[in-house]
């Protein structure tokens, strides 16, 4: 999937919104692939992935 980053906390997690849909996907540091942390606005593409609090961006890489 591809997803603006919406949200980024200093504390190492944040939230990925997708055009076109209401819910938010959860994003946590361990799951970035090739950087170590996200921007507020950064155009992302990540899979995703089922936890016990909802589906969640896993594999998650910068799109340039």
């Amino acid at each position: 999937m591809e997803g603006i980053v919406k949200r980024w906390l200093d504390r190492g997690f944040g939230f990925i919104s997708v055009e076109g849909q209401e819910d938010e996907f959860f994003v946590h540091h361990t799951s970035l692939d090739g950087v170590s942390e996200l921007r507020e606005g950064e155009k992302v593409e990540f899979d995703v992935e089922d936890s016990p609090k909802g589906p969640r961006a896993v594999n998650v890489k910068v799109v340039e």
